[in-house]
């Protein structure tokens, strides 16, 4: 680990006996090498791997960022519900300790596809891991927010507007060059937000590196990642999802340029329709699915900005970071052709 990514282990340890049963033993640290925003290590106590802690990355954050208070609400509030999440056990808020705000969950085990190829796997069990995530995105949907205590775990109404607003703020604030679509898409969206008042817990970046799957069958262990969470319109989330399917292969992992019929991986159109058979919402129109694609391409490239400037600040979580936000001005120049019409958004 690079020295901003260290972890004091005698301050920590000291920590997690105080504030952790049975954490007992010689504890060791190893940073998960993936990942752009908050740092996650897993934790071992004589060897065996027992928890892992996701902390803030060091230096001067953008407001609301990597809030890993609220990854550790949101995954308190389902830890009982139809969503796996790696049970949370506790948070520290004391910078003091390890430099920044952390909390501690559970090691999940199991598999973890990086690639949504799934490269490995038969394409009957690519298939059933495709169904898997469609299915518990919308068991996520389905969840009423006051019914696990997170009624006012963000602004209900105008999901779109309101995040358009402020991804184009932090989008401004690491701002390094000029990117056109970016300006374009920045111009587009509140003139064409549909003013849809659809409120679920939505995840924010649910895809498959983001799932833990067990080890011998397509089932979902923990869902990860919970930091850009809230309250929000599902059709974003959806669309967020299913974004891999516009993305090419090369330099973005997607699925637009592969043959997803002969490696089991649905089209578009069916895992769209399949969610919607789950979870009754209206399936989108073109317009409506235009714009939450268009939205959803805005944002990861505002995100990538956000990377790439960390990166350049020199505290970014991953060494990958400035190649990954690099790409940010080919992901809006998609989105904005999406946005013009340029681009066919019709479900695939």
């Amino acid at each position: 680990m690079t020295n901003g990514f260290a972890l004091d282990l005698a301050r920590l340890g000291a920590w997690l006996r105080a504030h952790v049963p049975d954490a007992s033993g010689m504890l060791a640290a190893e940073k998960f090498s993936g990942g752009q925003s908050n740092p996650t290590y897993a934790l071992s106590l004589d060897c065996v791997t027992r928890y892992v802690l996701r902390k803030k990355p060091p230096g001067v954050l953008l407001p609301s960022a990597h809030a890993v208070e609220r990854e550790y609400r949101v995954t308190r509030a389902l830890r009982d519900s139809a969503v796996p999440v790696a049970r949370p056990i506790a948070l520290c808020e004391d910078a003091g300790v390890i430099g920044t705000p952390f909390f501690i969950m559970d090691y999940a085990a199991g598999r973890n596809f990086w690639d949504p190829r799934l490269p490995g796997l038969m394409p009957i069990e690519r298939a059933a891991i495709y169904d898997e995530m469609n299915r518990v995105l919308a068991e996520l949907h389905r969840i009423d927010p006051a019914a696990v205590g997170l009624a006012d775990y963000g602004r209900p109404g105008d999901y779109f507007g309101r995040q358009a607003a402020r991804w184009t703020r932090q989008y401004r604030a690491t701002e390094t060059s000029v990117i056109p679509a970016m300006e374009r898409l920045i111009e587009w969206l509140p003139r064409n937000n549909p003013g849809r008042e659809e409120s679920r817990i939505v995840h924010g970046d649910y895809r498959n590196d983001n799932l833990i799957f067990s080890a011998g069958m397509p089932k979902i262990r923990a869902v990860l990642d919970w930091e850009l969470s809230t309250l929000g319109d599902p059709l974003a989330d959806l669309a967020q999802h299913v974004m891999a399917w516009r993305l090419p292969r090369e330099g973005f992992r997607g699925l637009a340029d592969i043959d997803r019929a002969t490696l089991g991986i649905p089209d578009e159109a069916c895992y769209v329709a399949l969610y919607c058979e789950r979870t009754g919402i209206a399936p989108p129109t073109p317009a409506m699915w235009a714009y939450a694609l268009a939205f959803a391409l805005f944002r990861n490239a505002a995100i990538r900005q956000g990377v790439l400037r960390r990166a350049r600040d020199g505290n970014a979580s991953s060494a990958a970071a400035a190649e990954h936000g690099a790409r940010a001005e080919r992901i809006a120049a998609l989105g904005w052709r999406i946005a013009s019409g340029e681009h066919d958004a019709t479900l695939a």
